[in-house]
Formats: structure tokens, C-alpha cells, sequence
């Protein structure tokens, strides 16, 4: 099993897109101590990031073999990254 990171420029259109394809996808969630952050005791809380941000809004599926996918909207990107 893998834990795989799919970056979309818009959260609510790819989540619906796949639903609609028969996906059982996660509602949108953001962690609270930023990406990734496990280490509290409630890693991932609903709705988006509150401050809207690029890479802190997330959805989440699992494929038919298992693996985890992660939906992560980048709406602005990073300085230097294109």
C-alpha cells in the first residue's frame, strides 16, 4: 500500500468528478498543525484551511488495491515552482 499525493488546481471539481465516476471520496479536510502534521491527537479537522491557502486544503480516496491517494489543491504555487 502507498500513500500517493495528487496536486489539483480545484478541490470541489475533481472531488465531484470522481464521485460522480463512482469514487468514495473523503470530504475536504486540512490539518491543523499544517501538511502532513500527524502528531496531534486530531490530525485532520473538516473544511478547508481557513485562511484558503494553496497546499493546505485536502480530499482523500482509496484505490482498489489499497493505495491512498491524496488530493491536495494548489491553487498558487510556491515561488520558483511552476
Amino acid at each position: 500500500m502507498q500513500n500517493l499525493v495528487l496536486a489539483v488546481d480545484d478541490l470541489d471539481a475533481v472531488r465531484a468528478d470522481l464521485i460522480d465516476r463512482g469514487v468514495n471520496v473523503s470530504e475536504i479536510f486540512h490539518y491543523p498543525g499544517g501538511p502532513f502534521n500527524n502528531a496531534v491527537e486530531n490530525p485532520r479537522l473538516p473544511g478547508r484551511n481557513p485562511q484558503v491557502r494553496s497546499y493546505f486544503s485536502f480530499a482523500a480516496f482509496a484505490d482498489p488495491d489499497g493505495n491512498l491517494w491524496l488530493l491536495r489543491e494548489i491553487q498558487t504555487r510556491l515561488p520558483g515552482r511552476l
